[in-house]
């Protein structure tokens, strides 16, 4: 390397997603106001309960008390620069990674009762979506999109598979969720949502297969965006 050449700089440390690894903590974000509070902040950036309130129609006493009992359980955080109920807030993490599978039962239940929290609200706002796709210009209509295919897959692959796609999608995209100058002229938020689940169990012949996925032996047509489903409305 030159003398005259400047040394890369390294790049500024991004927040990582949080890995939640106790029932009391999931017991304390599984509320709606909670979970409408962190998906505004997340959207929006910092902001005061009184802003954040008008967001998501919630009174400002109201978001300032779950804005604090977020701040204990360490979800969120005062970002500086204000008093009283104008204090802005901000998240710590990127997101949240929750365990499929734990030791503790009652952590099971915790994360089960969250995840059906978090699906609902996100399904809701797929069904907006669909009512409300021909507002949107042309553009989105095509590129927004969904499918549904059967793959015969190990558990082991399963995983792999998984996990390459979040390596593939968070390093990408990761750096425009807290910099809003990292964000290209027209991009809004976009949802992505990717259910991957055996639908029959291990050992069973293939007629008990095909009765547990409702005919659905064969990879559904993913094909032209047009003739499927639409996603893509944010959080």
């Amino acid at each position: 390397m030159s003398l005259d050449e400047p040394e890369p700089q390294p790049k500024p440390q991004l927040p990582e997603l949080r890995n939640i690894t106790d029932a009391r903590t999931l017991r304390a974000l599984t509320h709606p106001v909670r979970i409408a509070l962190l998906e505004a902040l997340s959207l929006g950036g910092a902001m005061t309960a009184t802003e954040v309130g008008e967001q998501i129609s919630e009174s400002p006493t109201t978001c300032s008390f779950h804005l604090r009992q977020l701040a204990k359980y360490g979800f969120v955080e005062e970002a500086g620069g204000g008093k009283g109920r104008a204090r802005p807030w901000r998240m710590t993490t990127i997101g949240m990674r929750v365990a499929g599978v734990h030791d503790d039962p009652e952590y099971e239940l915790a994360a089960g009762a969250l995840s059906r929290m978090l699906r609902e609200r996100q399904i809701s706002r797929y069904w907006t979506w669909l009512e409300s796709n021909a507002r949107y210009p042309r553009e989105w209509r095509d590129a927004a999109g969904s499918s549904e295919s059967v793959i015969y897959m190990t558990a082991g692959e399963l995983k792999e598979f998984n996990d390459e796609l979040m390596a593939m999608l968070l390093p990408r995209f990761r750096e425009r969720l807290t910099d809003p100058a990292k964000r290209p002229a027209g991009a809004v938020p976009v949802e992505f949502l990717l259910f991957s689940y055996p639908i029959g169990l291990p050992g069973a012949d293939s007629a008990d297969r095909a009765g547990a996925s409702d005919g659905a032996d064969h990879p559904a047509d993913a094909g032209d965006p047009d003739d499927a489903d639409h996603s893509g409305s944010g959080r």
